[in-house]
């Protein structure tokens, strides 16, 4: 099978009605994937929305919208909406979020997150079939092909799940040094099994680049769900420091104690040339579908994304 290649939606600094253009560039420039994330700006279906009108193949991908913030039903209309939009093109990308997200924002209960996860893609398998579910909701017209669902799942019993039930694990926020003890929960896993992972790209030297890849690894690796992950990776003693600093309240401090070793590990930095090259060894790794987060000033993304695109 080629290789695919993805890119995330939204564009920072792109009103979504100024995408068509770069889309349609990404797509001509063999990005074979568009995948949307979900956390404080669009929401996850909107871009794709849009993106169905806009592209001919591109797979279209929710990379990851909760299943606490949205009821069951729901979700499942909105897949079905997206698929026939896209003419069978669309992924569901579905994960528990963060409890910062669904609690701290939303102000919903983040309990058994495992649990909730599990029974959703159960009702969601059922109501994308054509079929009655367990609370009597049936799809008024279920999807014409199959709607492959992949699941957010860093570690454990989340990963095994996603082996279990659904075509593909979705993790986020990996360093290379921790992919062989992701890949290897993934034992047992179909041939056809993805493993998709978002990499933040900040094209530039050390000391452009520095300020925010700090900002925003301190930024996410201290809300639980990653702080956990980053421990059983075996990271612990390394993001200690920096956890410590977050939570005395000092923001800044904790940005100067992210490890800079791990920030490299974990972010794609450099010329477009090396960044490429970490790509590839991450994709040697297991990396069956990286999804670039593109990082640069708006009047700079369409030359990024090209000079990042597949060989």
């Amino acid at each position: 099978m080629d290789q695919r290649w993805g890119l995330t939606l939204p564009l920072p600094g792109v009103s979504l009605a100024d995408h068509a253009d770069l889309v349609r560039r990404a797509e001509a420039v063999g990005y074979t994937d568009l995948w949307t994330g979900e956390t404080n700006g669009a929401d996850g279906f909107t871009p794709l929305a849009l993106s169905a009108a806009w592209t001919e193949r591109a797979r279209l991908g929710t990379g990851i919208v909760g299943v606490f913030q949205r009821g069951p039903a729901l979700l499942a209309q909105e897949a079905a909406a997206l698929a026939d939009a896209s003419r069978g093109r669309f992924v569901l990308g579905i994960g528990s979020s963060s409890d910062r997200i669904v609690e701290g924002w939303n102000g919903i209960p983040f309990e058994k997150p495992l649990t909730k996860v599990r029974e959703t893609v159960e009702f969601l398998q059922a109501a994308l079939a054509g079929e009655r579910t367990s609370t009597g909701f049936k799809l008024e017209k279920a999807p014409e092909q199959p709607v492959p669902i992949v699941l957010a799942a860093l570690r454990g019993k989340m990963l095994e799940l996603a082996v279990e039930r659904t075509q593909g694990a979705f993790t986020n926020f990996l360093p290379l040094g921790g992919l062989p003890k992701v890949t290897a929960q993934l034992d047992g896993a179909p041939a056809d099994f993805e493993l998709l992972c978002r990499f933040f790209c900040i094209p530039g030297e050390r000391e452009e680049v520095e300020p925010l890849a700090r900002f925003m690894f301190s930024s996410y690796i201290t809300v639980p769900v990653y702080t956990a992950f980053y421990r059983w990776l075996g990271y612990g003693e390394q993001i200690d420091p920096m956890l410590s600093a977050w939570e005395a309240g000092d923001r800044r401090a904790a940005a100067e104690s992210a490890p800079w070793e791990v920030i490299e590990e974990t972010f794609v930095l450099g010329t477009p040339e090396q960044m490429k090259e970490r790509l590839d060894t991450f994709v040697q790794g297991g990396i069956t579908l990286p999804i670039l987060m593109t990082i640069a000033p708006p009047e700079k993304l369409g030359e990024t994304i090209e000079a990042l695109a597949p060989a």
